[in-house]
C-alpha cells in the first residue's frame, strides 16, 4: 500500500517521466511531499507558472514524452493557461496537474476555486477532476495515453488537496504506443502511380516527422522521387534547409512569387501536417475546399485529415510509416520535367532567403546578429526563440541542418524563449543552446534564467532591445500610420539585470561588436547574456508620403 500521490508518480515514472516543472502551492502539497520519494524525477522549481508550463512544453517536444507541470489552484492554474494553449496549438503532449480545493468545497465558489472543465474545455484534450483517491493513478495513466495519441496535446488533471495522501494499491500499468498504420496495398499503389506520373509534385511536411526516424524517412522519400520539400509553419528543422530539394517554409511572409509557383504543382503530398491557416496561407493554398491538383493528406488523426481541404487521398495513418512505404527500394524513373520544376522553386527560395544588405541608423540590424550566430552555431545547436520581429531573420535566413533544432512556438506566444532554453539545456546538457528573445518577451519570463545560474547551464541569451512591441508596431504603422499608442516600451538596464542574476553580461551597440560578442558568449562555459541595442527603424514599413 502507498499513498495516492505515490501511485500517480509511479505511473508517470514508469512511462519515462524524469523531470517535472513546478511552482509550489498549498493545494498540492501532498503530491509535492511524495516527490521527495522519487529521486529519479528531477524537480525544476520555477518563478512563474507560465515559465513552468513553457518548460514542460519544450521538454516534451525534445523528449517525445509528455511534459509535466504542477501548479496550484486559482491564480496558479490561470497563469499556466498560456502554456496549455501553446501545447494545443503546437500539438505537444503535456500534462498540467492542478491542486484543487477540498472535495467538500467543490462548486461552492470556495477560495481560489475554478471549474477547470469549463475553463480549459476548449483547449485541452481532456480535463479530469479526481473525486476519489483511488482514481488518481488511473487518471494519470489515461492522461498519458490521451496526451500522446492522435494529435498530441495538453491534458489537465485536477486533484483536490484532501485526496492526495490516502492509502491505495500500487499499480504497475504500462501503456503501449498505438501500432503504426499505413494504407492498404491498393491505396498505396494508387498514390505511387500519382507520384510516378507527377511532373510538378510538392511535399509539404509537418511536425509529425519529429517522431523517431521521421527526418530520415522524409529525406529518403524526397531523394528517392526527387520531390521538392516545403515545410509547414515553423518546422524548419525537419529537413536540411541547404538540401537541393528544400524550397522553403510555408509561414507568415512568403512572397507572392513563391506561392504562385507552388500553385503550379500537380500533386501535393501533405504529410504529417494539420495544414492549418498559416501553412495554407489563410486557407488560400491550395484552393479551398477542393484543391486544383491531386491532394494527398496524411495525418494520424481522422479529425484533421480533410478538415479544411477535401483530399483525393485522405490517409489516417502514421506519416513516417507512410513515407517509408512510399520510398522505393530501387531507383525509380523520374519524369523529365521534375528537375526543372525543382530548380524553379529552389531559385525562388534562395532569392527570398538571401541575407539582406541594409544600413541601420538607430542601432544594430538584428539580421547581423542572426548571421553571426548562424556562422558560429555548432552542428547540433538548439536555437530557442521567443515571439517577435527579431525572430523573422532566423526563420528566413538561418538555414537549419538536422540535428540542429529550432524551438519556437507555433502559437506565437511571447515568453516562450527563456523557459524553452532552460528545458533544452537540461534535456541535452552536452549540446549548444542559444536563446534569442525580444525586450517584450524577456520581461514576461526572463526571470526563469535564474535556473541557468543555479544549475550552471551554459546558455547564451541574446536580447534584442528596440524599446518596442515591434510586431504590433508594424501592424499599427500599416493600418493606423502615425498613431502610436501602447507599443513603446520603457526598459530597465538589461545588462545590469543579467549581472544581478549572476550571468556574465555585456551590451553591444555597434555592428562591428557582434561577431566577437557571439564568439565570447558561446565560449563562456556558463550562462552568458548579450543585450543588443537593436534597430527598430529597419523593421518598420516605409512612411507614407500622404
Amino acid at each position: 500500500m502507498t499513498s495516492s500521490s505515490h501511485a500517480l508518480l509511479s505511473v508517470l515514472q514508469n512511462h519515462g517521466v524524469d523531470r517535472v516543472f513546478l511552482v509550489p502551492g498549498e493545494s498540492y502539497l501532498g503530491i509535492l511531499d511524495a516527490l521527495c520519494d522519487f529521486p529519479g524525477i528531477d524537480v525544476v522549481t520555477c518563478r512563474h507558472e507560465s515559465g513552468a508550463g513553457f518548460m514542460a512544453v519544450a521538454d516534451a517536444r525534445l523528449s517525445g514524452r509528455a511534459g509535466i507541470a504542477l501548479v496550484s489552484r486559482g491564480p496558479g492554474a490561470t497563469n499556466a493557461a498560456i502554456a496549455v494553449h501553446t501545447a494545443q496549438q503546437d500539438a505537444i503532449p503535456m500534462i498540467l496537474i492542478v491542486g484543487q480545493v477540498p472535495r467538500a468545497d467543490l462548486r461552492r465558489e470556495a477560495f481560489q476555486e475554478i471549474d477547470y472543465r469549463r475553463m480549459y474545455g476548449t483547449i485541452a484534450k481532456w480535463v479530469f477532476e479526481v473525486t476519489d483517491p483511488r482514481q488518481l493513478a488511473e487518471a494519470g495513466f489515461k492522461a498519458l495515453r490521451i496526451a500522446t495519441s492522435g494529435t498530441p496535446g495538453p491534458v489537465v488533471l485536477v486533484v483536490p488537496e484532501d485526496l492526495q495522501q490516502q492509502q491505495v494499491e500500487q499499480p504497475r500499468w504500462i501503456a503501449h504506443a498505438h501500432a503504426s498504420t499505413i494504407p492498404d496495398e491498393q491505396t498505396l499503389r494508387q498514390v505511387l502511380r500519382k507520384i510516378e506520373a507527377a511532373e510538378r509534385p510538392l511535399i509539404v511536411a509537418g511536425g509529425a516527422f519529429e517522431g523517431a526516424g521521421g527526418r530520415a524517412a522524409l529525406a529518403a522519400l524526397a531523394e528517392a522521387w526527387q520531390i521538392p520539400v516545403a515545410l509547414s509553419f515553423r518546422r524548419h528543422d525537419l529537413f536540411s534547409n541547404l538540401h537541393p530539394l528544400y524550397v522553403g517554409e510555408l509561414g507568415l511572409a512568403n512572397p507572392k512569387l513563391q506561392i504562385d509557383a507552388f500553385r503550379q504543382s500537380d500533386l501535393i503530398l501533405a504529410l504529417g501536417t494539420r495544414f492549418g491557416d498559416i501553412t495554407s496561407q489563410g486557407y488560400s493554398f491550395p484552393d479551398l475546399p477542393c484543391p486544383g491538383q491531386t491532394f494527398v493528406h496524411a495525418y494520424a488523426d481522422d479529425h484533421m485529415v480533410g478538415l479544411h481541404f477535401a483530399p483525393d487521398f485522405g490517409l489516417v495513418c502514421d506519416p513516417i510509416a507512410l513515407a517509408r512505404a512510399l520510398t522505393p527500394a530501387a531507383k525509380p524513373d523520374i519524369p523529365r520535367p521534375r528537375s526543372a520544376w525543382t530548380v524553379q522553386l529552389k531559385e525562388i527560395f534562395q532569392a527570398h532567403a538571401a541575407w539582406p544588405q541594409r544600413k541601420a541608423e538607430d542601432g544594430i540590424d538584428f539580421v547581423q546578429v542572426v548571421k553571426a550566430v548562424r556562422a558560429q552555431a555548432s552542428a547540433d545547436a538548439i536555437v530557442c526563440l521567443d515571439a517577435g520581429t527579431f525572430a523573422a531573420p532566423v526563420y528566413r535566413h538561418f538555414g537549419f541542418v538536422p540535428p540542429q533544432r529550432l524551438m519556437s512556438p507555433l502559437s506565437g506566444t511571447m515568453g516562450y524563449g527563456t523557459p524553452a532554453a532552460i528545458a533544452a539545456q537540461l534535456r541535452f546538457p552536452g549540446r549548444q543552446v542559444i536563446c534569442m528573445v525580444g525586450d517584450g518577451g524577456f520581461m514576461m519570463t526572463g526571470n526563469e534564467m535564474i535556473a541557468a545560474v543555479e544549475r550552471k547551464l551554459p546558455i547564451l541569451f541574446i536580447l534584442a532591445n528596440n524599446g518596442s512591441y515591434a510586431s504590433i508596431r508594424i501592424q499599427q504603422e500599416l493600418h493606423y500610420p502615425g498613431r502610436r499608442l501602447g507599443t513603446s516600451l520603457f526598459n530597465p538596464d538589461f545588462e545590469q539585470v543579467a549581472r544581478a542574476f549572476g550571468l556574465r553580461a555585456q551590451r553591444i551597440e555597434r555592428e562591428d561588436q557582434v561577431a566577437s560578442a557571439v564568439a565570447s558568449g558561446l565560449a563562456a562555459g556558463g550562462p552568458c547574456f548579450i543585450e543588443v541595442k537593436a534597430s527598430l527603424a529597419v523593421t518598420l514599413p516605409p512612411r507614407r508620403s500622404d
